[in-house]
């Protein structure tokens, strides 16, 4: 499996394995696409059978090192809008791929560089469900889901001190370099 900076293998199969789920329980996914807002969730079973199937450092109380409930609330309801695993690219890659051969990016630098400047987990929560439904629900789950705790984890602490390891430079770098050729 890959490497990614906020989930490890253990996180990737399990929720690739929840994802991959969802078909059967049409109910839930239901339930979680319905949400306005990542706090909403908090309150569904869904989520509640989401929480079991992850480790058990996912959703835990402020203060507890692990994925607080909040955060994993927002990445299972993120989730639940992707109709098809896109492994081949990264989540950034794949907003710069034109839908069709020759055309414009699935997502325009404007709204790509709104989508990095979301000043408040409700604003980027609601635009990253967007992203989902521009890209017509084909994206990297587990891409996906390392960016939306990335994201979270820089807003709750502060970005990371090399620019490097922050999520904006990474984005722009995998965004920007579909433009190389």
């Amino acid at each position: 499996m890959k490497d990614y900076r906020k989930l490890n293998e253990q996180d990737q199969k399990a929720l690739l394995s929840w994802w991959e789920s969802l078909p059967n329980n049409r109910g839930e996914r239901a339930q979680l696409r319905r949400v306005s807002s990542s706090d909403d969730i908090l309150l569904t079973s869904a989520f509640a059978h989401f929480l079991r199937q992850m480790p058990g450092y996912w959703g835990v109380r402020p203060g507890e090192r692990g994925i607080n409930l909040a955060d994993a609330a927002m990445v299972a309801a993120v989730l639940a809008r992707v109709k098809e695993h896109n492994e081949n690219n990264s989540f950034a890659t794949s907003l710069a791929m034109p839908k069709e051969k020759g055309g414009k990016a699935a997502m325009s630098e404007l709204r790509f560089q709104q989508l990095q400047k979301s000043r408040t987990e409700q604003e980027f929560f609601t635009r990253i469900c967007r992203v989902v439904n521009l890209l017509g629900g084909k994206v990297n789950i587990l891409s996906l889901a390392d960016s939306i705790l990335h994201w979270l984890s820089e807003f709750w602490l502060a970005p990371a001190s090399r620019p490097q390891d922050r999520l904006a430079v990474i984005w722009a770098s995998e965004y920007y370099g579909e433009f190389k050729d």
